[in-house]
């Protein structure tokens, strides 16, 4: 079976539609361009002229180290897989077997025309505590790794990257002895020169934005792949005195089941939380928790939104978002079933029911008819499915004929999770249909989709 390409996805994207609600659906599997669930955990973003790059661990075959992967948007919702900057070496050292290449983050040196790779590296007992550098030429190209050592002379584990507004860069690290570190970084980002600022704090997971001529530091407790309520401090200067550690999402919520990444600025009033919900027995089907902050002066909160709209303008890099509209709904046993599909008992989903027997031998399928726009737009569908297995299962959406996008659905266990399809709704009434990939495998059961009113 032929799938759509990345391409084909942008082209789509280019199309001038009214009314467009590409949103992110925070926890939802969230397949890219190669049909697979994206592999950048623990990453973070870097914005070149009008594209916004994702760079993070790929964990699709466990915990160690197999690549650092890149990913390009222009939208924040919809993400081009471009490829491993990093791989897995099958010699000892920092990159080879049962290795941890964790959090790695890249900025760009101005000076020396370079991208610089910084990340944790460890043992698998994360007895090392490492800083490993790497550089590259392109931003998605190959990087040469080039060394690991402590910082200093301490330890480090979660890291982060921090780039003023003068361009001086600095490593924010997670010394497990003495504390959250801000270290000043050499000129050409290859090196650490001198200490910046120490919280004798427990933090992990650190990362820092500058609005306003105000810094703000936000991370973790020490709570191993387990959530905590994350926090924040706030600083006219980098050198402190900074404020008390805060929390921001509401209390008690665990930062909705995630840990902070990093913090995306998009104006000097507005940036993005991007956070993740560790599965530890299965790190390659954690999600990702990205939300719009509210900040105003020294005040940072986060409000949750089962979905948001993104409004990322290209023409001056000021970002926006706004609350998705209101939606309608399609059951999963409303829909019309061919070659074997049919309803099966659900005991979470929103009706008892879903349909089943999606894909297989037969490749079962559901269609549902009349999903209706008043407009052609750029919309993102939330399918609510069930997979009950220990592994993802695939599955084909064509959408009015066209030809098959491939879709991942992440494990559901007993109850019912959230995919994303990213497509062009046309004006009037579209037809969906749900199958398989072609190879007998079945696909997730579908519950509902829910479609925002165009």
């Amino acid at each position: 079976m032929q799938f759509r390409s990345g391409v084909w996805a942008a082209l789509l994207a280019c199309v001038q539609t009214a009314s467009a609600t590409l949103q992110i659906v925070p926890g939802a599997t969230w397949t890219a361009s190669n049909g697979l669930h994206m592999q950048a955990h623990g990453g973070g973003l870097i914005k070149v002229d009008d594209t916004f790059y994702l760079v993070g661990e790929d964990h699709t075959n466990g915990a160690a180290f197999q690549n650092v992967n890149c990913y390009s948007s222009k939208d924040l919702v919809q993400w081009e897989y471009q490829g491993a900057l990093l791989s897995l070496t099958n010699t000892t050292g920092d990159l080879g077997p049962s290795r941890v290449v964790e959090r790695p983050k890249v900025l760009w040196n101005e000076r020396t025309g370079k991208y610089v790779m910084w990340m944790h590296i460890d043992s698998s007992s994360y007895g090392e505590a490492k800083v490993g550098v790497a550089v590259g030429d392109t931003v998605c190209g190959k990087y040469e790794y080039l060394n690991s050592s402590q910082p200093l002379g301490f330890q480090s584990r979660d890291m982060g990257l921090f780039q003023d507004d003068d361009g001086t860069a600095y490593l924010l690290s997670e010394d497990r002895a003495n504390g959250l570190r801000i270290d000043r970084l050499s000129d050409d980002y290859l090196t650490v020169v001198n200490a910046t600022y120490l919280w004798p704090d427990h933090i992990e997971a650190p990362a820092m934005i500058k609005i306003a001529n105000r810094y703000y530091m936000f991370g973790s407790h020490l709570t191993g792949w387990t959530p905590n309520d994350n926090v924040y401090t706030t600083s006219t200067s980098i050198t402190g005195p900074w404020s008390s550690w805060t929390i921001f999402a509401q209390s008690g919520s665990l930062t909705y089941q995630s840990q902070t990444n990093y913090v995306l600025k998009l104006s000097n009033s507005e940036a993005f939380y991007l956070g993740d919900r560790w599965i530890s027995s299965d790190l390659g089907s954690s999600s990702y928790i990205w939300l719009p902050l509210n900040i105003s002066g020294t005040s940072v909160s986060m409000p949750y939104f089962s979905s948001w709209v993104p409004n990322v303008s290209e023409a001056t890099a000021e970002g926006s978002w706004k609350v998705s509209p209101p939606n309608s709904v399609y059951e999963g046993e409303t829909g019309t079933y061919a070659n074997g599909a049919k309803t099966v008992s659900c005991s979470g989903c929103s009706g008892a029911g879903s349909a089943g027997w999606l894909g297989g031998p037969s490749n079962g399928t559901v269609t549902f008819h009349q999903i209706s726009s008043s407009v052609d737009t750029m919309t993102t569908i939330t399918i609510q499915y069930r997979n009950g297995d220990s592994a993802p299962r695939f599955g084909a959406v064509v959408i009015n004929g066209g030809t098959p996008v491939k879709l991942e659905y992440l494990p559901s266990g007993s109850g019912v999770s959230n995919s994303t399809l990213h497509t062009l709704l046309q004006k009037g009434n579209n037809t969906i249909t749900f199958g398989g990939v072609g190879d007998t495998t079945y696909a997730a059961d579908v519950d509902r989709l829910i479609v925002p009113v165009s």
